[in-house]
This record gives structure tokens, sequence and C-alpha cells, in this order.
């Protein structure tokens, strides 16, 4: 078990501080309760490796920054102990929140009560601190991500595909996979292989499909766990002139991903509307830090406790409603998402 020990210096990792001008466990009796006034809340991210994590963080600042907070934002760089001692720090700095994009939420659970010995409300973001209790949940519905990736790969017509997912220690990696699971195996699709990235390493789906030829070869599509994993596929594809042929799918709408879809390299993706998703969560955290209550009605199971859950849905995104959704909706330029191909 890790232990705690006190910070005495500041944690030698990124660290931004932006600044401006109710819950079912509320915490307006926590020592030295600021009423209103000096909120301060922290943000742990697991890493930037994956695009959307910067689209996450600037509205949640922007969002908080509005409602008079300060943001401390933590950036693990995907190494978990990293990540336990930057909540340690931001516990004995005193913040009156606490939010977490955990790197293996597996292994935060002493971090987690941590904080809350100290008072201090944590929310798990995205991802789900599994047997933690912590104040909220909230993040997209990643069973209806899977199966809208599984919906668009037996619609293609696929027969046999390969799974290529994100890392274990993720708890939506097998959400998504039981989504996908579930549509594909009621429509008599088999999964000839899966393989996990660690650490959502996108080059390591490029190199399984290097070294793993003659399995993709026998595939006719491929569900990739995300669109920075699926550009790497697609690249190591198009070595051997599959690009386009075995349909690829993935999920964040990422610039790239979006241009493959335009270009035909890429048959869909699942747009998260990551706005909305940090808009919401910075608002119900600074609601924790002051005390408010929360109206959420939904909750989910972290293995050991009933955790307040907020879910937004995603969209599935292909060639037919890319302008509509992705340009018109601002997430992208149509200058950029059709740079290659006008």
């Amino acid at each position: 078990m890790r232990g705690f020990t006190k910070i005495i210096s500041l944690v030698a990792a990124s660290t931004l501080v932006f600044c401006s001008c109710g819950s079912m466990k509320a915490t307006a009796d926590k020592p030295g309760f600021k009423d209103n006034e000096g909120i301060e809340i922290g943000l742990c991210f697991d890493s930037f490796v994956i695009e959307r994590w910067e689209k996450d963080r600037d509205v949640f600042v922007d969002t908080a920054s509005g409602l008079g907070a300060t943001v401390n934002v933590q950036n693990a760089n995907g190494d978990v102990d990293k990540q336990i001692e930057q909540i340690e720090y931001l516990v004995d700095k005193g913040v009156d929140c606490l939010v977490i994009i955990p790197v293996d939420g597996n292994v935060l659970g002493d971090a987690v009560a941590l904080a809350k010995e100290n008072n201090i409300p944590v929310v798990s973001y995205d991802r789900l601190i599994p047997n933690a209790d912590t104040d909220l949940y909230i993040s997209f519905d990643n069973n209806m991500v899977g199966q809208m990736l599984g919906e668009a790969l037996v619609e293609a017509g696929a027969t046999k595909v390969v799974k290529i997912c994100g890392p274990h220690t993720d708890n939506n990696v097998s959400l998504v996979s039981d989504g996908f699971d579930s549509v594909v195996g009621e429509n008599g699709v088999e999964i000839i292989d899966t393989y996990y990235c660690d650490g959502w390493k996108a080059e390591l789906g490029g190199a399984y499909v290097y070294d793993n030829m003659d399995t993709i070869r026998q595939a006719d599509a491929i569900m990739c766990g995300n669109d920075d994993v699926a550009t790497s596929v697609i690249r190591a594809l198009a070595v051997s002139q599959l690009a386009g042929v075995i349909p690829v799918v993935g999920q964040d709408a990422d610039l790239p991903a979006c241009q493959h879809i335009v270009e035909g390299t890429q048959l869909m993706t699942v747009y998260k509307p990551v706005g909305e998703l940090a808009k919401q969560a910075a608002e119900l955290s600074y609601k924790l830090a002051t005390g408010d209550s929360l109206s959420v009605d939904t909750t989910i199971s972290d293995g050991s406790f009933d955790v307040p859950y907020v879910t937004i849905d995603p969209v599935a995104v292909n060639k037919e409603n890319i302008d509509d959704v992705i340009i018109a909706g601002g997430f992208h330029s149509h200058e950029d998402v059709y740079m290659n191909v006008e």
C-alpha cells in the first residue's frame, strides 16, 4: 500500500494555475469553509496524450473562472505515482474540490480516501475510480459508444473484426468493449483478436497491425479504442494498401479522424461533446466546493458504493452527417476537415 507523505515542496510535474477576478455529500462543514469566496479546484489529468483533454481543460477552466474559482491543473504525464503525489499536494494545499481523470483508478483508493478525510469532495471525471465512493462521476455513456462502434461495422457488412483497445487500467475501455461486444455478438460478427494499447500509446496500435498482418488480412473491419489509435492503424494499413479497404472506427472526433472520414479511410467516429461535459463538470464541482446540493438522481456502482452519476450522450459521426455535427457545431472548421480533399 502506498503511504502518504506530506508534500514539503512543489510537485516536480507540470502545474498550471488559472485564476479569475449540492451534493448528496455536502462540504459546508469543511474546516475553514470559504463561503463561496476564494474557491480553488484541483484538476488532475492523467496526461495530454489524447487530443481532447486540452479542450476539456480549457472549457473547465473558463467555466470555473466565470464562477469566480481558481483552477489548479496538474498533469501526471501517464505516471500513476506522480498523480498520487499531485493529489497529495492538492490535499495538503487545501483545495475545495478535487477533480480526477485517473491514470489507473484501481490504485487511487488511498489518495481519494486522504482527500475525503480532509473533507475535500472528489469528482471522477470521465473515468470512474473504482471502490472509492467519490462524490460524483460525470462521463459519457461509454456503453453507448461501444454500441455505436459495433452498429457502424455491422451496417458496413463486417463478419470478422479485430479490436485494438485502450489499456486495461482505463475503466471506460471495458464499458466500451461491453457495448461493442453486445452488438456484434447479436449480429453474428466474430471477434478474431483483441489487443490493448498500454497507456493509450497510439503507436502500439500501428505496431500491432505491422506485426499481425496475417490476422489483419482475415478481418474485414477494425474497432479502435480511440481516434488516435485509429490514425496509427490507418497509417499502418496504408503501407499494405489496405487503408479504406478495411473499415476502421474510433471515438473522440479528433481532427485527423474527421479528415480520414471525408477521405474515405475511416468509416466513422463517435463524437463526444467534451465542451458540454467539461462545462457541467466545472459547474457541479463548484457546487461541491461551496457546499451546495447537487440535483443528481442517477447513481452508478463503483464496485462498492453507489456514486451520483451524470451522463451525456455521444453522437455517431460518418461522412453523411459530419458537416452538420462537427462543422456546423463548431468542433472543427470546414477548412480543416476537408483540407486534403478540396
